[in-house]
């Protein structure tokens, strides 16, 4: 069974991270539009939230890949999750951000198992007794 369980949460865990990754990748490569789009929420600061998520979701994502301080990034994760639902995906009307919302509460949630359980075995984490 702990064969299983730590592939399971390795398999679980590259998901997490390659979702976030890439959303970095896309934003890094469309600044003025990621800028543009955090301005339209009217928040204050725009560049240094722009710069502060990319960072996030790559360097982030790349930590959670490999499993390092894997729970302090999955909580940065889950609370960056949770607000960022909160702060652009409350339109209601609209099902798709119903959906945005819905999906950055799950993933909340995954990262919420990874900040209690850790990183699993097959990890920098698990090799270190983290």
């Amino acid at each position: 069974m702990s064969g299983s369980f730590g592939v399971a949460t390795a398999i679980g865990r590259v998901f997490l991270s390659v979702l976030f990754i890439l959303a970095g990748i896309g934003k890094a490569a469309a600044p003025a539009g990621t800028i543009s789009y955090i301005e339209s929420k009217g928040l204050p600061l725009a560049p240094v939230a722009y710069v502060g998520t990319v960072a996030l979701e790559l360097g982030g994502g790349l930590l959670l890949l490999i499993g390092f301080q894997a729970r302090l990034v999955a909580l940065a994760f889950a609370v960056f999750c949770v607000a960022s639902a909160l702060v652009f995906h409350l339109d209601f009307s609209d099902p798709v951000q119903q959906a945005m919302l819905l999906k950055n509460f799950a993933i909340a949630g995954g990262m919420l198992f990874v900040f209690a359980h850790g990183a699993g075995g097959f990890s920098l984490d698990g090799r270190r007794g983290a």
